[in-house]
């Protein structure tokens, strides 16, 4: 374990004995599924929005299997869309803590397709916020993105300083940013923007030409396929296991006011690079019986991909008491298991 976490600890202890209501947006996803995974089995009630774009059934009958029936009780789907104004607002009634996932992730599939990506991500998320101030939620914590830091050549990421976004992805996700500035000073409705660095663990679709690139290469191993490294594989990345992200998110929706109004990153400040992500995986692959024996196959690098990403994250350690509990090993040694039990 990397550091202790009180702070953590303490507030899931208190959510524990004075439950909440929590809307997550984006919840049949990777990140939504896991997040309502965690509040369940805190007893805490959750409405969950999703039109299934990248999010699956399946992820929310694994979340019910793993919870109580009393628990799952705590729990309403409702089928509706972001970009429908209406439907974000059914959505937010009585809420107290809104964690907003729902996006169209991905630098290539908004390179492909910008115009869907912007009406997601943007005009998605303007409703949402539109809705959530006028419900007067408590909290408003949003998935931010790293993309942001776009060509800044600086490392370790603080977040203060960005250069131009290197995607119409990036565009989108920087964009919600400045909404939620823009809504600060205008309304005075307070957000937390997360800036999420390669978060990874289990629901996480190896599927498709956007899949990230933790499950697509553990997928490719368990079934003996090539896989296939962008660039000479000095690439770098700040790989942050799910159960860091769900902490940041907890912690920025029980956030003091003072705290409020800011991006954070959130990630656990190392960097990786992809020749050596192919190893580790090869080799936690094989304490679970799975032995592969391909070398990695060397492509182009992939347009609008940032070279090298490592997080600074004193300010959300600072701010929010955010204490990473899992490094990218003990991540991909925590997230094995399920990865050849689901993906095989």
């Amino acid at each position: 374990m990397i550091q202790t976490q009180t702070v953590y600890e303490q507030i899931k202890q208190t959510l524990a004995n004075e439950p909440k209501t929590w809307l997550i947006t984006g919840v049949a996803g990777f990140i939504g599924s896991n997040l309502l995974e965690t509040l369940l089995l805190l007893n805490q009630k959750v409405v969950g929005l999703d039109n299934f774009a990248t999010g699956f059934q399946h992820n929310l009958d694994e979340v019910q299997s793993l919870v109580s029936a009393q628990q799952w009780q705590g729990f309403t789907f409702i089928e509706g869309d972001i970009r429908n104004l209406a439907d974000c607002q059914a959505a937010c009634i009585g809420i107290d803590y809104v964690l907003h996932q729902a996006a169209l992730g991905s630098v290539p599939r908004s390179i492909a397709d910008p115009i869907n990506t912007n009406e997601t991500n943007i005009s998605g998320f303007l409703n949402m916020l539109t809705a959530a101030r006028d419900a007067k939620v408590a909290s408003f914590t949003y998935a931010a993105s790293s993309s942001t830091y776009g060509d800044h050549p600086a490392l370790p990421k603080v977040e203060d300083a960005i250069g131009k976004p290197l995607s119409p992805y990036a565009v989108t996700k920087y964009v919600n940013e400045l909404y939620a500035d823009v809504f600060a000073r205008t309304y005075d409705f307070n957000t937390i923007g997360l800036r999420y660095f390669n978060i990874f663990g289990k629901r996480q679709t190896p599927d498709g030409a956007y899949a990230a690139v933790i499950p697509k290469w553990t997928a490719a191993m368990i079934a003996g396929d090539a896989v296939y490294i962008n660039g000479d594989g000095d690439t770098s990345r700040d790989f942050n296991f799910i159960e860091n992200a769900v902490q940041a998110n907890i912690l920025s929706a029980t956030a003091t006011d003072e705290a409020k109004n800011e991006v954070y990153n959130v990630a656990v400040g190392g960097r990786t690079t992809l020749n050596t992500l192919f190893t580790a995986l090869h080799e936690n692959l094989a304490l679970n019986g799975v032995n592969y024996t391909q070398e990695a196959v060397y492509r182009d690098f992939r347009a609008g991909d940032v070279r090298h990403s490592q997080a600074d994250i004193s300010k959300i350690q600072n701010a929010l008491g955010y204490a990473p509990q899992f490094d990218i090993v003990q991540g991909i040694e925590k997230a094995m298991p399920w990865y050849v039990k689901f993906l095989g």
